[in-house]
């Protein structure tokens, strides 16, 4: 439990007031005791006479009431009082607002002034309290980057799903593709073949058409040439020998060739103009 000294209205407020306002303090008074904190505060704020006791008391009450930036402001005015008492107020109403580097500070400055048991216990606290809180924050920013960390990793993850499903979406895809590429594929090599074949019959027409027309060609020359030939002039005997061979053939188309050698004995002499030449 946090200790803190025991806050209760100045009796010196009564002393420095005037007879008019000693309703109204007895007022406060009584309101504080009856732990209506807010409205001592705001009796006290009424009071004409302006005095550090009453702005002490005042901030005994917002204390109280929990109302902390009020306190400090009416403890800040309060100066003229129990210095190390006030400076322990302050550093309790830090405390309470965990703003622990003021309280430490105010605590130290009210020790210096003055050795308290309560007011070393409330540095001690603040001080246990800093490293919790140093603690505190250190784990929440390790937290915080682990965090961070574990949400960077789980996008990289989710990314690198998201590229591993468009990547078998893409796959998937061309595989569907495929088979109508292979269709257009084959019919296009169909029709190249197609094409070839027809290029080639052509060619081989043509090459046939070249080959007869140089044939022909060929043929027409060779015609010229034999054409244009002559044969040879005949000697006179060779003209004799062949009107004979000539008239021989077409006796021989009549009857039986004859025979060509000299009969022995009685051979018939043959008549003139029946001569025959033996060749």
């Amino acid at each position: 439990m946090k200790r803190v000294i025991l806050l209760s209205l100045c009796t010196s407020v009564l002393a420095v007031a005037g007879l008019m306002d000693f309703q109204t303090i007895e007022k406060a008074k009584k309101a504080y005791q009856d732990e209506k904190y807010q409205k001592s505060a705001v009796l006290l704020k009424g009071l004409k006479k302006d005095t550090p006791e009453r702005d002490y008391d005042m901030g005994n009450a917002y204390y109280k009431a929990k109302q902390y930036d009020k306190a400090l402001d009416a403890y800040g005015k309060a100066k003229g009082v129990d210095e190390a008492q006030r400076l322990h107020n302050v550093g309790n109403s830090y405390f309470q607002q965990k703003k622990l580097d003021e309280a430490i500070k105010a605590y130290e400055e009210a020790l210096k002034i003055r050795d308290d048991e309560e007011t070393q216990f409330n540095l001690e606290l603040a001080k246990k309290q800093k490293e919790q809180q140093q603690k505190e924050q250190k784990k929440k920013e390790q937290d915080k980057k682990k965090q961070d960390k574990d949400q960077k990793d789980e996008k990289k993850k989710d990314q690198k799903n998201k590229d591993k499903n468009d990547q078998k979406k893409k796959d998937q895809k061309d595989q569907e593709k495929k088979p109508d590429q292979q269709k257009k594929g084959d019919k296009d090599k169909k029709k190249d073949q197609k094409q070839q074949d027809k290029q080639n019959k052509e060619g081989q027409k043509d090459q046939q058409e070249s080959q007869k027309e140089k044939k022909d060609q060929k043929k027409e020359k060779g015609d010229s040439a034999g054409g244009e030939q002559k044969e040879p002039k005949m000697s006179k005997e060779q003209q004799m020998t062949q009107k004979e061979l000539n008239r021989l053939l077409k006796k021989l188309n009549q009857k039986k060739m004859p025979s060509m050698m000299y009969q022995s004995g009685e051979a018939k002499k043959p008549k003139r103009g029946e001569e025959v030449n033996p060749w």
